[in-house]
């Protein structure tokens, strides 16, 4: 009878651990992820920003917040959601680490979906390094409302669907060190692709936001440079 009841309530603990990665069994529920590692945002502008409509995106929520993953606050009719804290942050990252080594398919659909364009790439060290010597200017390519929740110490916004309008707007003998939401943000290989193709010495940070975050290296929200 002890042992049948060990085994019941053993049963019963790991059908919880399973509801975690139920609510990971998404890919758009990742993307929601990913989404929020950049700050805090209502429903609408996380449906917009991962193409989803109203209802899909709100019971998309809904499973992440049912399993501990998002927080929310209201603010009058709107909602906010954020992630319930760093580790999901990290487990978000790690998630993509793990399968990128262990199923094959991932660096194929990863290249298939960012491109190859042969750009260089620093780390966050030599970027730090880079910009104490003076030698390069940050550029952040994510939408405003995401640098103004959180960006590199520094870092100009220029959003990439601003870009090609506004590259005036940087120097052009400097050397421009391109970033976006993080290693597998498209927004940064199209800003050093548009920025080479018009004659700019652009390479990338080799992750992005997130990863910044996690080292908790320093950052800056607010204001808008």
């Amino acid at each position: 009878m002890a042992g049948s009841t060990t085994a019941g309530t053993k049963a019963r603990l790991y059908d919880t651990f399973a509801i975690s990665g139920k609510a990971l069994a998404s890919g758009k529920r990742l993307e929601l992820l990913d989404l929020l590692a950049q700050g805090e945002r209502t429903v609408d502008a996380l449906a917009k920003a991962a193409g989803l409509n109203l209802t899909t995106a709100s019971a998309h929520l809904q499973t992440l917040k049912q399993a501990g993953f998002v927080a929310t606050r209201r603010e009058g009719v709107r909602i906010h959601y954020r992630l319930a804290g760093d580790d999901v942050a990290e487990l978000f990252a790690l998630l993509r680490k793990v399968a990128e080594a262990h199923q094959a398919a991932v660096p194929a659909a990863r290249d298939a979906y960012l491109g190859d364009d042969g750009a260089a790439e620093v780390t966050r060290e030599e970027l730090r390094a880079r910009v104490a010597a003076g030698g390069a200017m940050v550029l952040d390519v994510r939408p405003v409302e995401e640098y103004r929740a959180g960006h590199i110490p520094g870092a100009v916004s220029i959003p990439v669907c601003e870009l090609a309008a506004r590259i005036g707007e940087l120097p052009e003998e400097m050397e421009i060190v391109v970033y976006c939401r993080g290693k597998y943000c498209v927004l940064a290989y199209d800003a050093v692709r548009l920025l080479t193709d018009r004659g700019r010495r652009a390479i990338r940070l080799n992750d992005g936001m997130l990863e910044w975050r996690l080292a908790e290296l320093p950052v800056h929200t607010g204001e808008l440079a």
